[in-house]
Parts: C-alpha cells; structure tokens; sequence
C-alpha cells in the first residue's frame, strides 16, 4: 500500500521548521512518502519577515516522494488552519498523517503511522493513531507487556494519523455542548481520559480559546472511540521554548521523551480496551494542580497542551 501523505502544518519558526522537516527526512519511509505544507499567513506586519524566512526555507525541501506548498494569503490561525488541511488531505487520500512545526519525529515515526493505518483501518472504535507518548519517569510500563500500543480515549495532536471517515465524524461546532455541560455522568465519563478536558472544552465553547484538538478529544469520547499510542513516545515537542504563538517556556520534564533510534518492529493489539494501569499514570500526568498556585499551574498546563491550537 502506498505511504499515507503527511500535511505539515508552519507558521512563523524557521528554525523549528528546518529541524522538524529534517527529522521526518530521516524517516525509513520518508522518499514514499507524500508532503504536503501548509504555510498560514501573517497575523501582522511583524510576522512578514519570519514568516517568508519559513517559505523560503520549504521552496528547498527534497527527500519525499512528492512536495506540494500552500501557502495562505491571509493568517487562519492554527485551529482552522488545520481543520481545513487535514479535511482536504484525508478527503483526498483516506487517510492522513499530520504534523505541526515543532515536532521532531523519531526515524520510526512514518513506518509506525503507516502500519498502524492500515491494522486499525477497519476497526471502527480507533478513530485516531497517535505518535506522541509520555515518557518513562511518567508512565511505567511493566516489562512483561506485551504490545507495542495501548488504547486511550484521548486524542493527541503531537503528531498524529487518522482516516477521513473518521475525521467526518467531528461536530466542529459542538452542537450538543448544552447537554453535556449539564450532565455530571457525561462529564465524569468524558475525564476518563484526564480531568482537564471539560475546563478544555468549556474555554473553547466560551470563546476564550480556539483550539481543533480538545473538539476532537471531545469527538472520540461522543463516538465512544479510542486513539492508539505508542507505548515507547516517537515525537518529541521542541516548541516550549518561547517561540510559539500560545507556548511559553517551559522547564517540565514531565512530558519529555526520548526518542528510539534505528528500526523499530512494532506489536499491534485487537484487543481493543484500555488498560487502567497504564490509564491511572496518564491521567495523572494531566490532572488539574490542587491547592495553592492552583491557577497559575493550570495555565502554564493550558499554554502547554491547548493553547497553541
């Protein structure tokens, strides 16, 4: 089967952007594998220069199988930049791999979401294939596990895959937001994927913040769906340094992984359940701060995880 397309979402980072388009390069499949590049245009006079310095550096890219640009007149922002992207590349392909401008891929990266897209194709409860997982000193995983994957009800937007017909499924408006909100069993159903989700949702509702990901964590728990994640992370974020349009710095470890080197062979389940020892570490790691500087710890979280969106 031919390599799923990867759309590459950028911005207004060069720097970023060279390092991220270097690593997927570097991937096993990398020269079969279809790029499309997605460049938003300036949100103002300020960004002309950095973000022609980001299209002058995507016009030399080589090293895949094919390279289409897009470049945006006018600034979409990255919800809808994306929202639009991924439509246009899924609809077009079936399915998709997406990446944003701070994310560096391990050289395992592509053949792990091509495998992965095609084992869960027709298995309607995966709607989504994560690249992205968090590290040992957060989440322990017994040696005695057997699988290379686990199923998680969130969705996670550090580099990602998932099949049009899936992504069709996502109610972008959140039609049904008034019912929810008011039903304490839905909300506590929704947090098995992490106690954060339905502030999340609620910001995005209210208008304080515009983000495609927590509309689409909110889909996979409407659609009672999973994503799958790698039990060993292949994507690292490198955009916590300031540079981001919603990510401050940050000296967090928490979320830091590794990434493999070399050829990785991976062990894919159909047993298609999550596993609640793995899910207590990750929930954890996403769970609200308590107690004093409550606040100021959850909005450096929101920053992190939601804000870039």
């Amino acid at each position: 089967m031919k390599a799923a397309p990867v759309a590459l979402f950028t911005y207004n980072r060069p720097e970023h952007t060279r390092r991220t388009v270097e690593a997927l390069r570097n991937n096993e499949l990398a020269g079969a594998t279809p790029l499309i590049i997605f460049s938003d245009g300036p949100r103002d006079h300020s960004m002309d220069k950095s973000v022609q310095e980001v299209r002058n550096y995507i016009s030399t890219v080589d090293g895949f199988e094919s390279i289409v640009i897009h470049h945006r007149k006018k600034n979409m922002g990255l919800a809808s930049s994306i929202i639009q992207g991924v439509t246009e590349v899924a609809g077009e392909s079936g399915r998709v791999i997406v990446l944003e401008d701070d994310l560096v891929t391990a050289p395992s990266f592509l053949s792990y979401m091509n495998e992965a897209l095609s084992f869960y194709r027709d298995t309607p409860e995966v709607f989504s294939i994560s690249g992205y997982n968090l590290p040992p000193q957060t989440m322990k995983i017994a040696a005695d596990y057997p699988y290379d994957v686990y199923f998680n009800p969130r969705a996670h937007s550090w580099g990602w895959g998932t099949w049009a017909d899936r992504w069709a499924k996502a109610d972008w408006q959140v039609n049904d937001f008034k019912t929810f909100i008011a039903d304490r069993e839905q909300i506590r159903q929704f947090h098995s994927g992490g106690e954060d989700l339905t502030h999340m949702l609620q910001l995005q509702m209210e208008g304080r913040i515009d983000s495609w990901a927590i509309r689409w964590c909110y889909t996979h728990f409407r659609e009672h769906a999973f994503c799958v994640y790698p039990t060993r992370s292949l994507v690292e974020n490198i955009g916590f340094d300031g540079s981001g349009v919603h990510c401050g710095a940050s000296g967090n470890d928490k979320y830091y992984a590794p990434l493999p080197e070399g050829k990785q062979r991976f062990n894919f389940s159909m047993v298609i359940q999550t596993n609640e020892t793995l899910m207590d570490d990750f929930r954890a790691a996403y769970r609200p701060a308590r107690g004093p500087g409550k606040f100021i710890r959850m909005l450096k979280r929101f920053k992190q995880f939601f804000l870039k969106d």
